[in-house]
């Protein structure tokens, strides 16, 4: 894997997106979701993960974090996707759950599982988590801006604070579904939208 795709700075602010393999559509369901903010929860509790920002999209993830030393960021992320990829796959194969699209979804993870060097039988996450370094206050608050302004690109809301699985709502009136570290304190007032 080329240095382009690593996390360089363990401990750092990183700008990180987390891709649903063949982009599916995965996160158009709360129970999915769900999962994806407990792990982050449990995550937090127990290995150091801190998140500054993020956006939960239909079929992939933008988030800004770091870890607490001694934990390092890559590893937190590699056992969030295995973490996440287990209990969603627990949902799919529970057919207590209702889920319109399980032999869909578990057909296309058993595919993309075939290319992978690992063997194993589904995928859900793609390998990589295109890691890019805030080395500045002004390049984080772009990344922000960006991870916020998601939703609305895609149309799904006019307002980045309507999103409800975003964290634009924690820095615009200091609620959300999910607890966030801030950046800076300089969010006074909602110019960074």
């Amino acid at each position: 894997m080329s240095v382009k795709y690593k996390i360089r700075d363990q401990h750092g602010l990183n700008f990180l997106t987390c891709s649903v393999v063949g982009w599916v559509d995965l996160f158009g369901r709360a129970v999915y979701r769900d999962i994806i903010l407990d792990s982050w929860r449990y995550c937090t509790e127990h290995k150091g993960f801190n998140v500054w920002g993020y956006v939960l999209m239909p079929n992939h993830i933008h988030l800004i974090a770091s870890a607490t030393p001694p934990f390092r960021l890559n590893a937190v992320m590699r056992d969030f996707k295995a973490r996440t990829a287990r209990r969603m796959l627990d949902v799919l194969h529970d057919h207590e759950q209702v889920e319109s699209r399980r032999s869909w979804l578990l057909y296309l993870f058993g595919y993309f599982a075939r290319f992978d060097r690992d063997k194993q039988q589904f995928k859900i996450w793609q390998e990589d988590n295109h890691p890019i370094e805030l080395f500045s206050e002004k390049v984080a608050l772009q990344k922000l801006q960006y991870i916020h302004e998601n939703p609305v690109r895609a149309k799904l809301v006019a307002k980045p604070e309507d999103w409800l699985y975003s964290s634009a709502s924690n820095y615009l009136n200091g609620t959300g579904i999910f607890d966030v570290k801030r950046l800076w304190s300089g969010f006074a007032d909602d110019s960074w939208f």
